[in-house]
């Protein structure tokens, strides 16, 4: 089975390189970006003013080293995921390199903008292709009673820390 998607955009960020970038939208809570959505898809945007957050689903096409022949890219199923020095199992992460190396980002919406989106908390690098927006909805998407795993009493140290390189595709860890 072969699936393929389009994207709707791009992202522009202050971001040109991995290393150094926040690695949650948490990390970079007042860092302003703007995504650009082509013509076609535009219309789309509509009614999304109302909305405060926003989810974006795009392509980590900088860890991805998937050719046009939808080859695998470069991926561990046992990773080192930031936050941690131990491995764990990559589903269990947050990890940029996938099988599918899909990005997904909660950011503060700004403004509806003619040709996109303004948005606070943006932690994608720039020139990012976006595959998806979808709003924020916390009668849905907020759960209650949730458990971090691995990331129990870590998850806050997301604030500060920065993208290494680990993920980078020079590098074999």
């Amino acid at each position: 089975m072969r699936i393929t998607y389009s994207p709707i955009g791009r992202i522009h960020s202050p971001f040109t390189s991995l290393e150094g970038m926040p690695i949650q939208p948490r990390g970079a809570a007042d860092v302003e970006g703007r995504i650009e959505i082509y013509p076609q898809f535009r219309q789309g945007l509509r009614d999304l003013d109302g909305f405060s957050h926003i989810y974006v689903l795009s392509h980590l096409h900088a860890y991805s080293s998937q050719s046009d022949n939808n080859s695998p890219g470069d991926y561990k199923l046992l990773v080192t995921p930031f936050l941690d020095t131990e491995q764990r199992g990559l589903f269990a992460t947050r990890a940029p390199t996938r099988p599918n190396p899909i990005g997904l980002s909660v950011l503060r919406l700004k403004a509806v903008t003619e040709d996109g989106v303004q948005v606070l908390g943006i932690d994608l690098l720039d020139a990012t292709p976006v595959l998806d927006i979808k709003p924020y909805v916390p009668e849905f998407d907020l759960n209650e009673e949730c458990r971090s795993g691995w990331l129990e009493g870590r998850a806050n140290r997301a604030d500060a820390h920065k993208s290494d390189g680990r993920f980078s595709a020079n590098n074999e860890d």
